[in-house]
């Protein structure tokens, strides 16, 4: 034992420690048993839809063809983590076809034992199936069919070379990055019956279940009254006898796991079931990372496991890194650590249980509880995590669980258990989560201060298993791969599929209006300006007349402004003035009568066409307005910054001038069931609703849409098209585009105010080769 770590705790003294501490990697892999509506195990293939599970890296099977499992990456918060498992859940829950994931570590209704399915991977992946066939051999597949969580962490790279720093380690950083985690698994091993006691949620199995012992071969009692974990306990996921390996250096470890590898008693590594496991580079020695075992499924969780959890088991980690040790992790020590882990699985409900100290004293587990708690407070207060809202949280409430037994997760789900039924407790929340999933589907958690747009095509690529990676989070540019493919992609629609100049030319409105002139495409007539006082003294040209002013080179709706009528001078002028602010050149055009149409144009094919209602509200003869907008604001789909649905309406000026023009204001009271518009221009981004109508639209104005992408050789855009009647065929004067877009939003046909989901996320993905 290491004197310079033992001694880590002197270094929380150091502000650059401090504020490093909760720095790290973090990730999650997650089983679940898929079930039909009865929680009966499914006996389907693992689904095609969610990819080829060998090479997918984030959804695979386990043990079985039914037991899926989740994989994220490594990231950088606990938030985002959880958001990606919460993600990962939804997509599989979205995509399988009447059935459901059973959100509980004990498995469901199973069959007979040789009629639960290995796992098969095909010619490739055959070592895989052969490694299960000998699983099966050993524990039987019952056993094997038990699920659970794993927590992958790592400390930062940064706060590593801190840590040798302040320590005054000797050695490289591998070598300190041995020492460190190998104390932070010694703690942990010791301490590891506090999780289970708190966080076990497996107190009981349903009576079908004929899991045998390993030792008598005899059918195990899977009722016991006080049990808090059945899946970590010496009747649930474990070895056949209790094997002990020598965590005081790298060197002992790997010497003792030969041994167990050389006799026989593990096929390889990955055999020994411990609560915890030293990860390594794949093909190397380096250490990488250690992977907690010991967390059952939530069944309270859609996604397993609360982020509060998540934060207390980092946390948990820590304390283990950091407290000092008074002897070496010795064979006597492994042993009282095993008993007190195996005591709290199967008896944690009982009030009176006496748990072992390392000085072998027998003490009451409500007294160890307090104590231990106690001991990680005072880690909190030096560290400095204390000062962290979220860990504070997870801390409290852990707090609040040793203090009140019945808040304890086990105690929970068997009330729950008792009052409904095993298999019925758990079929309702596989059906309720399946059903948040699906409410839920246009969000990545976790990731929700990205554009929706991109959310999306995350989403679409996670299903794939096309890897991804956030290069630069504000401007929402990602990396795509899979195999040797790589492509870059910003805001979800500017991809490699466009060159520059083709951007450009959709980006000027006065360069698309003259390229689409040329290929005998209509658009609306109007003149240029460059100086903003020709631009107000040419009122007179255009009074009276329907026009749009806008700037030349704009998006989202920004700067335009449609003046129906147009006599008001004034009004006319401060329209100018608007254009300008957005740009330097501008345009006034004469309005086109009819009702405008987004067409998302993916390589020269309309895949979705929607017509965007203007922002507008419905009067009950007694709310204003401003309070009518408020309440259609309150909406879920409704949000800021293109990260939901559709946008909230803003009562801004645009929408001040569009009212003055009704004779009406933001304290107006529309008389019961008036439609009243705020906004001319129908873009969601000003809070306008959309009704998907690509299967109800003419042909030919499908045709038109094609030949404008073709003009500008264009492969992604959204173009907009104003047309007087859809049922009937374009003539040279019963439509005109309006403006085409080189970064159109995908959102709003996925997911549309009325209509279907056109899944424009999943297109790209075709487009781009994925």
């Amino acid at each position: 034992m290491d004197k310079l770590i033992n001694n880590i705790a002197e270094t929380l003294s150091c502000e650059s420690i401090r504020a490093s501490i909760i720095n790290g990697k973090f990730g999650i892999e997650k089983e679940n048993v898929r079930v039909d509506g009865e929680g009966k195990m499914a006996d389907t293939p693992h689904p095609g839809i969610l990819g080829d599970k060998f090479r997918h890296p984030y959804i695979t099977t386990d043990f079985s063809e039914s037991q899926v499992e989740m994989i994220t990456p490594p990231l950088h918060s606990i938030a985002e983590v959880h958001g990606f498992l919460e993600t990962l859940n939804d997509v599989i829950s979205e995509n399988l076809h009447d059935e459901l994931l059973w959100p509980q570590s004990l498995p469901p209704l199973l069959p007979e034992e040789d009629q639960i399915p290995i796992a098969r991977f095909g010619e490739e992946g055959a070592h895989k199936e052969k490694y299960r066939e000998e699983l099966a051999n050993r524990y039987g597949k019952e056993r094997q069919m038990l699920s659970g969580i794993h927590f992958n962490f790592s400390l930062s790279g940064r706060l590593e070379r801190k840590l040798r720093k302040a320590t005054k380690w000797n050695g490289d950083l591998e070598s300190f990055r041995e020492a460190a985690y190998l104390k932070m698994v010694r703690n942990f091993m010791r301490y590891r019956w506090f999780l289970v006691c708190l966080f076990g949620e497996s107190p009981e199995a349903d009576p079908s279940l004929k899991l045998k012992s390993l030792k008598t071969g005899e059918k195990m009692k899977m009722g016991c009254r006080k049990a808090v974990s059945i899946r970590t306990s010496s009747a649930g996921y474990r070895n056949a006898e209790e094997y002990f390996v020598d965590f005081n250096s790298l060197k002992e470890y790997k010497e003792s796991m030969k041994s167990l590898l050389d006799s026989g008693k593990l096929i390889v590594d990955e055999e020994l079931y411990l609560p915890i496991r030293l990860k390594f580079i794949p093909e190397s020695d380096v250490l990488s990372h250690v992977e907690v075992r010991i967390l059952d499924l939530d069944p309270f969780e859609k996604s397993g496991v609360s982020k509060n959890r998540l934060y207390f088991m980092h946390l948990f980690m820590l304390y283990c890194l950091f407290k000092s040790e008074e002897n070496r992790y010795n064979p006597e020590e492994q042993k009282i650590a095993a008993k007190n882990h195996d005591w709290v699985a199967c008896s944690g409900m009982k009030e009176d249980l006496l748990l072992k100290n390392f000085e072998g004293e027998a003490t009451k587990i409500d007294v160890m509880l307090s104590s231990l708690l106690s001991d990680i407070k005072e880690f909190i207060h030096t560290s400095g995590i204390g000062d962290n809202e979220a860990y504070m949280a997870a801390y409290h409430e852990v707090g609040e669980m040793v203090q009140n037994p019945e808040l304890r997760a086990s105690f929970k789900v068997k009330q729950k258990i008792e009052e409904e039924g095993f298999i019925n407790f758990h079929l309702n929340l596989a059906k309720k989560y399946k059903e948040e999933s699906e409410m839920s589907g246009f969000r990545f958690h976790g990731f929700e201060d990205l554009e929706l747009s991109s959310q999306l095509l995350m989403k679409a690529a996670l299903r794939r298993g096309v890897e991804f990676r956030i290069l630069d989070r504000s401007e929402n540019f990602i990396s795509l791969h899979r195999g040797d493919k790589t492509e870059y992609v910003m805001q979800a629609t500017r991809t490699s599929l466009d060159n520059y100049s083709s951007v450009l030319m959709m980006e000027n409105k006065l360069v698309t209006k003259k390229i689409l002139e040329k290929a005998d495409i209509r658009v609306p007539g109007g003149l240029d300006y460059r100086d903003a006082k020709q631009a107000r003294s040419d009122f007179d040209l255009f009074e009276g007349k329907g026009i749009v002013i806008k700037p030349k080179s704009t998006n989202f709706g920004l700067g335009i402004t449609i003046l129906k009528e147009n006599n008001d001078q004034e009004v006319y002028k401060r329209a100018v003035d608007i254009a300008f602010e957005h740009d330097n050149s501008i345009l006034i055009e004469e309005f086109v009568a009819g009702k405008e149409y987004r067409f998302f144009v993916i390589d020269e094919k309309v895949t979705g066409i929607l017509h965007r209602v203007p922002a507008n509200v419905k009067g009950d003869g007694v709310s204003t307005i401003k309070d009518l907008v408020s309440e259609k604001n309150k909406d879920s789909l409704r949000g800021r910054g293109y990260r939901t649905p559709l946008e909230k309406i803003r009562l801004e000026e645009a929408e001040e001038m569009f009212l003055k023009d009704q004779d009406l204001n933001f304290d107006s009271v529309p008389e019961k069931d008036q439609i009243v518009f705020l906004r001319e221009n129908s873009n969601i981004s000003t809070g306008g609703d959309s009704l998907d109508f690509t299967d109800d639209i003419h042909p030919s104005y499908k045709e038109i849409a094609s030949k404008s992408a073709k003009a500008l050789g264009v492969r992604i855009t959204g173009l907009d098209m104003m047309i007087e009647d859809l049922s009937k065929p374009a003539t040279k004067d019963n439509y005109a585009i309006i403006e085409m877009n080189f970064n159109p939003a995908i959102h709003i046909h996925c997911y549309p105010y009325q209509g279907k989901n056109r899944r424009l996320n999943e297109k790209i993905l075709d487009a781009l080769g994925f």
